[in-house]
């Protein structure tokens, strides 16, 4: 009995020591919150940020480009020159050696202007550019879409295990109320003692549904925080009368086909397909010449002292300006096969991104008339289910009146509180399944939106 009471305590300890907020959060503030704190939607941004920067990039490399240099530099120089002299006088050579020493400062600056006329890479990557810009962007709201639903499932998850917890914890009173009267009716000899020890099974089962219940709940609230950045623990729930829309249009050919035209992970799959066949013609550009217009001036200016046989230091100054205009024509002849290999590895990354599209299609397909089912289906399994719990409510009363005038037993009272049980929580789940597979329709399909949280918000409690 000692650990049936500590452990639910602990957990009901743990549970309301989490920080949380005092006001009643809904589907919409919580998703606004995730928004600001969920760390896959801002690396999400992130890589949208910095592919929106490949296009100046590529911009960049079709307009000129302007280069300087300068340098400074100083030597000493000591040495001697020997050579050879026709005196006219004496009719022969005569060999002339001269010791010298030099100080010299030399100056050196030049600046160049190079314009592309042909590189046809440089075109590729400019035109591609827009496309790897439209394939982050289309990712980036790929990654909105994805956590409007990470958030609806994370949000009625925790619902659907409060609504467990509740239906578990009045099972439990209702069972140990039970055990209190058999217990009593066995005391006046009423009753045997094996439906005393039916219904102590029972309330014990009942103490470890209790228990599992208020885990699941915890790691739920857990699963939320984790896309919030902070505890959120008071949600919430959907109306009573909850609105059965089925899907519009009915028809789940027309829903796939928007999905396959519309899925935003499908069109990115596409854009990368389109990149890639670009990265093929890239790397054959490795072949082809390039022709560049390169304009240069060079400035070259030289202070020197002299002085020869430790004679006077003699001054030399020179200073040379020059200004080039030049067609630069470059044709790769031989690399080691290196440029024909890139071309391989571009090749198959294509044939790869090709076969992710069909991959991808596939999934949209599927996951598109899944969601579509989903909802059809969940429609009538909601009604269903409401009217299981109507009826499993009537048959326990029924069932309680047996056991009163004698013509019931114990088990008979817990089996029926036991189906009764089952049915609520079922039935409280089956509502959050109809709400999500709606989003997932519409996430499968590329449309979903903010108006649909919006939607959904308007089906929760005021």
């Amino acid at each position: 009995m000692r650990l049936r009471l500590v452990v639910p305590l602990a957990i009901a300890l743990f549970a309301a020591g989490l920080p949380a907020s005092h006001a009643e959060e809904r589907l919409l503030d919580v998703y606004q919150r995730a928004l600001q704190s969920d760390p896959r939607i801002r690396e999400a941004e992130a890589i949208f940020q910095a592919e929106l920067e490949t296009r100046p990039q590529a911009r960049s490399a079709l307009l000129p480009q302007v280069t300087g240099s300068a340098s400074r530099s100083w030597s000493d120089a000591e040495g001697s020159q020997r050579f050879l002299n026709f005196n006219p006088i004496d009719n022969e050579l005569q060999t002339i050696e001269t010791a010298f020493e030099q100080d010299a400062r030399t100056t050196n600056w030049q600046l160049e202007l190079r314009q592309t006329l042909f590189r046809w890479d440089q075109w590729i990557n400019f035109r591609q550019s827009d496309k790897r810009i439209a394939r982050a962007e289309t990712e980036f709201e790929a990654a909105k879409q994805d956590l409007m639903l990470r958030v609806s499932e994370a949000y009625f998850e925790v619902l659907a295990a409060q609504d467990t917890l509740g239906a578990a914890q009045a099972t439990q009173r209702a069972i140990e109320r039970q055990l209190e009267q058999a217990q009593t009716r066995f005391e006046v000899g009423l009753i045997a003692i094996t439906d005393v020890q039916e219904a102590q099974a029972a309330f014990d089962r009942s103490v470890a549904d209790e228990i599992a219940a208020q885990r699941v709940l915890a790691s739920a609230r857990e699963a939320l925080r984790e896309l919030t950045g902070e505890h959120v623990t008071r949600l919430v729930g959907p109306r009573p009368e909850l609105p059965l829309v089925p899907p519009s249009p009915a028809s789940e050919n027309a829903w796939v086909d928007t999905a396959l035209a519309q899925n935003l992970e499908l069109v990115a799959t596409r854009i990368a397909s389109e990149i890639a066949s670009d990265d093929v013609r890239i790397r054959r550009s490795g072949h082809y010449p390039t022709l560049d217009l390169v304009a240069s001036r060079t400035d070259n200016t030289t202070r020197a002292d002299r002085a020869n046989n430790g004679g006077p230091v003699t001054p030399f100054d020179s200073n040379q300006q020059s200004d080039t205009i030049s067609l630069q024509l470059r044709v790769p002849l031989f690399s080691g096969g290196g440029t024909s290999s890139q071309v391989r590895e571009a090749v198959f990354r294509h044939r790869a991104a090709r076969e992710a599209v069909d991959r991808v299609t596939r999934q949209t397909e599927r996951q598109a008339r899944d969601a579509y089912m989903g909802v059809v289906t969940e429609i009538s399994r909601v009604r269903a289910l409401e009217q299981a719990v109507t009826s499993s409510r009537t048959a326990l009363e029924a069932t309680e009146t047996g056991f009163e005038v004698g013509t019931r037993t114990t088990v008979d009272v817990l089996e029926a509180r036991r189906r009764l049980f089952d049915a609520e929580t079922t039935f409280a789940r089956s509502r959050y399944d109809y709400i999500l597979n709606v989003l997932r329709l519409k996430r499968s399909s590329g449309i979903l939106a903010l108006q649909d949280l919006e939607e959904i918000d308007s089906w929760l409690e005021r």
